[in-house]
């Protein structure tokens, strides 16, 4: 039982339309959250983060003066990514306008309308970043796993190695794309390769095929963490040799049960 309640939340609900605002603390009080102030545009919300240091962001996607997109940046110049979560609450469905939200390691993408379980999911994603539970492991010491990281997406290897890290595994190389990783490969020991699916280079299916294919490599657990799981074109990607994939965003929560899974086989 975690010791951060859904109670013990703060958060900061940027949405223009002031009914919308009511409709969703109506629901964030059924999930346990009553602590909630709200704003109605980016420059408030800008002037409310400094002030109010708030645990999680529920953000709409469209404002009079800017876009989330606007205050994601904001949030990451001012070096506050790692201690506010931020969950967008949008009708918005288009992946070139999610694909930046969904790089950027945020808690949950939520739709218009929500149900009350998408909602309780991301209400239990943010207390999982804020107290995380560590991984435990049958076969292995999280702190003694080598894992390779692999996305072209800084601000995505960043957010994978925080949760990881948080999971008690703190021994990370990273790669940009899958022709850099499979350099690194050849030169290093993993017990693990997390890599994305959409790369220059090299992709991830083709990275996961080379390393079925090598000795010495095939044996090793293939995680794919990418923001289209559910693109057709992944539809069969298990047959390239990857053990399990997920979506972004993703909960901690799921990849903890993935890693478990894989890891203790």
């Amino acid at each position: 039982m975690p010791d951060v309640q859904a109670a013990d939340l703060s958060i900061l609900l940027i949405e223009p339309s002031e009914v919308q605002r009511k409709v969703i603390k109506r629901h964030l009080a059924e999930a346990g959250i009553t602590n909630v102030d709200g704003a109605a545009c980016i420059s408030e919300a800008q002037q409310k983060i400094k002030t109010l240091q708030p645990d999680i962001i529920a953000s709409a996607m469209y404002f009079e003066d800017g876009t989330a997109h606007d205050l994601l940046h904001y949030i990451h110049e001012q070096g506050l990514a790692e201690d506010i979560g931020f969950m967008l609450v949008s009708s918005e469905y288009r992946d070139d306008q999610l694909e930046e939200f969904k790089q950027a390691g945020i808690i949950a993408i939520l739709p218009k309308p929500f149900t009350s379980v998408q909602l309780q999911r991301a209400v239990n994603a943010s207390i999982d970043l804020i107290e995380p539970t560590a991984l435990r492991l049958q076969n292995f010491d999280p702190e003694d796993l080598s894992v390779l990281l692999v996305d072209d997406s800084v601000t995505s290897r960043h957010f994978l190695k925080r949760i990881l890290a948080d999971l008690g595994i703190d021994n990370f190389s990273e790669a940009e794309n899958g022709q850099q990783a499979m350099e690194i490969l050849q030169q290093q020991t993993f017990d693990l390769v997390v890599t994305d699916f959409h790369m220059p280079h090299m992709n991830g299916r083709e990275l996961a095929e080379f390393i079925r294919q090598t000795p010495g490599l095939s044996h090793i657990p293939i995680l794919m963490v990418t923001a289209r799981a559910s693109s057709p074109q992944l539809a069969n990607i298990k047959q390239s040799g990857v053990d399990a994939l997920t979506d972004k965003p993703f909960e901690p929560a799921t990849l903890r049960n993935l890693l478990a899974r894989l890891l203790d086989q």
